[in-house]
């Protein structure tokens, strides 16, 4: 009956710590907000630009780093006017990824609008790290 009481404590306990365990790796409490840039047209990274026209027309969300910044990018596709703004909402650090929410903000109805087709994206530099990145 010992032995038999034995086996289920122990039992129970691998199953708290391997709960704990999993519990960590998907934390996503906020450490610290990220100190962030928004990018201009004329500072984008070569590179970066032309993958950034390949992907316009459509939603995207992509990263491109230089070793030395992390530059987050989301698109909103294709809009049939121009007036749109993109906000970023947050920006922070987990234990283990960088989250970034961005609302994309449409003209309001007393602006004057140009016609045609517009691309809105948004490029945010901040520093370098070897984390994945959450798009929310």
């Amino acid at each position: 009956m010992k032995r038999f009481i034995g086996v289920i404590v122990v039992v129970i306990s691998m199953i708290f710590l391997l709960n704990g365990c999993s519990m960590e790796e998907s934390s996503n409490q906020k450490l610290r907000d990220l100190e962030f840039t928004i990018v201009s047209e004329k500072d984008i990274p070569e590179e970066l630009l032309k993958i950034i026209d390949e992907k316009k027309a459509g939603e995207f969300k992509i990263t491109y780093t230089d070793n030395e910044s992390l530059f987050i990018c989301v698109g909103y596709g294709e809009q049939k006017t121009g007036g749109y703004s993109i906000a970023v909402s947050d920006l922070y650090l987990t234990s283990n990824a960088i989250f970034v929410k961005t609302n994309l903000i449409g003209p309001s109805k007393d602006e004057k609008i140009s016609e045609g087709l517009s691309y809105p994206y948004i490029i945010v530099k901040t520093e370098y790290m070897d984390k994945s990145v959450v798009f929310e």
